[in-house]
């Protein structure tokens, strides 16, 4: 009797989308625009960055921002901080700040 409500339960629950995260970056350096870095369309202006997507890993979306905008000074999802430790992992992905040399002779 409760079978083919237990089976309808189960499928309506598999074919709901997941909800997108919400992600917000402040900046080191200011940027404008979008940016488009691995799972996600950044929109910049300013010193913060804003997207949403439901794929990938917040450790890995902070990552490709790095690589692309430079030092993230703080990274939330749906709100909450990263931890210290995982903010310098994801700057350790940064790009160079623009103006440093890159090698003295």
């Amino acid at each position: 009797m409760f079978r083919p409500i237990l089976v309808l339960s189960a499928a309506t629950l598999a074919a709901a989308p997941a909800a997108a995260a919400n992600y917000s970056a402040k900046l080191a350096a200011p940027a404008q625009g979008r940016i488009v870095a691995r799972d996600i369309n950044w929109v910049c202006g300013g010193g913060t960055c804003e997207g949403a997507t439901q794929e990938s890993r917040p450790s890995v979306l902070c990552q490709a921002l790095a690589k692309r905008a430079g030092r993230i000074d703080a990274f939330l999802v749906d709100g909450q901080p990263f931890a210290g430790g995982e903010l310098g992992k994801c700057n350790a992905a940064a790009k160079p700040a623009s103006g440093n040399a890159i090698a003295a002779k």
